[in-house]
C-alpha cells in the first residue's frame, strides 16, 4: 500500500469516525429528551416533548445522510482520481519514445527504396512489433486528415500558406508531424499547415 493510499484511508477513517461520533452524540441526546419526558407525567408536555424528539431525529438523519452522501462522493473522486493516474503513469515515458518512433518511420520510408527484400521485411517487423507494444500500452495516433476542419483544441498550426484551391481555406493543406493520445488524453498534439 502506497503512502497516498495510506493517507486517503487515513482521511476516509476520519470521516467515517466523525459520522459515528455525531451519531452517537445525537442518539445520546434523544434518549436523555426520552428520558425526561417520560419523567414529565403531564400529557400535553409528553406530546410536545415526543414531537421535538421527532423533530430533532429527523435532523440528525438528515445530517447523517448529507455526510455519507459527501464521504461517499469523495470515495468515487478519489477512485477516479487514482485511475486517470494509473492510466496516465507511463505518459513520460510515451513522450520519450515518440521522437524514436517518428525516426523509425522516416528510416523505413528510406529502406523501401532499396532492392534488398529481406532488408525492408525485416525492419517493418521489427517496426510493427515497436508499435504494437506501444499500442498495447495505450498509445494512439490522433487522425488528421488533409482538408479537415483546423481546430486549435486538436491541432497545432505551425504555419499558413496560400490555400491550393478555395475548399483548403481554413483548413489542413498538411500534416507535419504526427500526434498522439494516450487513453483519451492528448500527449503531443498533431503538427500542422493550414490553407489562408
Amino acid at each position: 500500500m502506497t503512502k497516498k493510499d495510506k493517507d486517503i484511508k487515513g482521511q476516509d477513517d476520519s470521516v467515517k469516525n466523525k459520522v459515528e461520533e455525531n451519531l452517537d452524540k445525537a442518539i445520546e441526546e434523544v434518549e436523555k429528551e426520552i428520558e425526561e419526558a417520560n419523567n414529565n407525567d403531564d400529557d400535553t408536555d409528553v406530546v410536545s416533548q415526543e414531537e421535538k424528539l421527532k423533530e430533532e431525529v429527523q435532523k440528525e438523519k438528515d445530517k447523517f445522510l448529507r455526510l455519507f452522501a459527501e464521504f461517499e462522493n469523495y470515495k468515487k473522486r478519489t477512485s477516479k482520481e487514482r485511475l486517470d493516474l494509473f492510466k496516465t503513469a507511463n505518459k513520460e515515458v510515451m513522450l520519450a519514445l515518440l521522437p524514436v518512433l517518428d525516426d523509425f518511420d522516416r528510416a523505413l520510408i528510406e529502406i523501401r527504396k532499396t532492392d534488398d527484400e529481406n532488408l525492408v521485411k525485416g525492419v517493418e517487423l521489427i517496426h510493427t512489433k515497436f508499435k504494437e507494444t506501444l499500442n498495447s500500452k495505450g498509445l494512439e495516433i490522433v487522425e488528421v486528415e488533409q482538408g479537415e476542419v483546423f481546430d486549435a483544441d486538436k491541432h497545432e498550426a505551425i504555419t499558413q500558406i496560400p490555400a491550393p484551391n478555395e475548399d483548403l481555406k481554413g483548413k489542413i493543406v498538411d500534416v507535419v508531424e504526427r500526434g498522439y493520445k494516450l487513453g483519451e488524453r492528448i500527449i503531443r498534439y498533431p503538427k500542422v499547415v493550414t490553407g489562408k
